[in-house]
């Protein structure tokens, strides 16, 4: 006799930005303000922060809850960053010309920013 497990559903969607031209320490400031937050207040709070890092983060989270709707069959009401992690990633280096024949680096970082959006109302259905 074979027993059959139960599936658990997927509750969680993540997006995943590569190459984005900023340091992983201005993009931090700003992850670690929405952090736990939800779909919703998290939009709000990156449309009135002043940070350059505000406009990637929203367009990343925008898109991880676009897929979540229209993939997974999820409400945006429901979805909460669980997860919101900034990783070093390559730096772009340029020469630029200065006097005399010299050349000067100019060092470009870049970041790679994970987020993971969680379905709260399936995850409460089956802790119950």
């Amino acid at each position: 006799m074979i027993k059959k497990r139960k599936k658990k559903p997927y509750t969680e969607v993540y997006v995943l930005g590569q190459h984005i031209c900023m340091s992983a320490h201005k993009a931090r400031r700003v992850i670690n303000q929405i952090r736990g937050r939800s779909y919703e207040e998290t939009l709000m709070i990156l449309e009135l922060m002043p940070y350059r890092a505000c406009y990637s983060i929203f367009k990343l989270i925008y898109s991880a809850a676009a897929n979540a709707s229209h993939n997974m069959g999820f409400n945006k009401a429901n979805l909460v960053i669980s997860k919101a992690e900034v990783n070093e990633s390559t730096t772009m280096k340029k020469l630029k010309p200065r006097a005399r024949g010299r050349s000067y680096l100019i060092k470009r970082p870049t970041c790679h920013i994970t987020i993971v959006l969680k379905d709260i109302s399936l995850y409460e259905e089956y802790e119950v």
